[in-house]
C-alpha cells in the first residue's frame, strides 16, 4: 500500500463529504470542490476520517490510491482554510494592480497585461510589488499564479521578473574581456 494512502484524512468541523459511485464531492466554507472516484480506489468515511485503499493488488491501484488521497486531503485544506500563492515584482518602473476580479501588470512591456482571475480566486496587491492569489482549489491557484509568473520571469544577469516570495534566483556572472 501506498505510503501516503496510508495517511487518513481528518474531516474538520464545518466540512461535509459526499461520496458517490462516480465523484467525490467536498463543502465547507471556502466553497464546493469536486473530484472524480477512480474506479482503482476505494474510499471509506468512518466517523469523520477517510481512509483510501487499492481495490486490487495492481501498482496501478497502488499509487492511485495515494493519489486519490492526496487530492481529497487538498480540497478538504483548501474549502476550510485555503491557499495561498505570494509573488513579488522586481525591476524599476514593475508594479501591479488590482481592481475586483482583474490584475493589471505593468512589467516593462510596451502595453499593460491584464489577467481575469476564474471564479473562487480572489487577488490582492497589499504593495504595487507584490501580488497574492487566494483560492480553495489548490491547482487553480497554482497554475493561475504559474501563468502569472510566466509573463515575466526572472531573468538570470540581474534578476529582473516576476518572482514566488522567497524564491532563490541564481545570479549569472557577466562576460569579461
Amino acid at each position: 500500500m501506498s505510503r501516503v494512502a496510508k495517511a487518513h484524512v481528518a474531516i474538520p468541523s464545518g466540512v461535509d463529504v459526499s461520496i458517490t459511485a462516480d465523484h467525490i464531492r467536498v463543502k465547507g466554507a471556502g466553497g464546493t470542490l469536486s473530484v472524480a472516484q477512480n474506479a482503482r480506489v476505494k474510499v471509506v468515511n468512518d466517523a469523520g476520517k477517510l481512509s483510501f485503499e487499492p481495490a486490487d493488488d495492481s501498482r496501478e491501484a497502488n499509487s492511485m490510491s495515494g493519489t486519490q488521497r492526496q487530492l481529497v486531503n487538498n480540497m478538504v485544506v483548501g474549502v476550510s482554510k485555503g491557499f495561498e500563492k505570494k509573488l513579488t515584482l522586481i525591476g524599476v518602473g514593475f508594479k501591479a494592480a488590482a481592481a475586483g476580479n482583474k490584475l493589471n501588470l505593468s512589467v516593462g512591456f510596451s502595453h499593460p497585461v491584464d489577467f481575469v482571475m476564474p471564479t473562487g480566486v480572489s487577488v490582492a496587491c497589499p504593495t504595487p510589488t507584490e501580488i497574492v492569489i487566494k483560492g480553495a482549489d489548490r491547482q487553480v491557484v497554482g497554475q493561475l499564479a504559474a501563468e502569472i509568473r510566466a509573463v515575466r520571469p526572472p531573468e538570470p544577469y540581474k534578476g529582473k521578473g516576476i518572482r514566488y516570495v522567497g524564491e532563490t534566483v541564481v545570479i549569472k556572472e557577466t562576460k569579461k574581456k
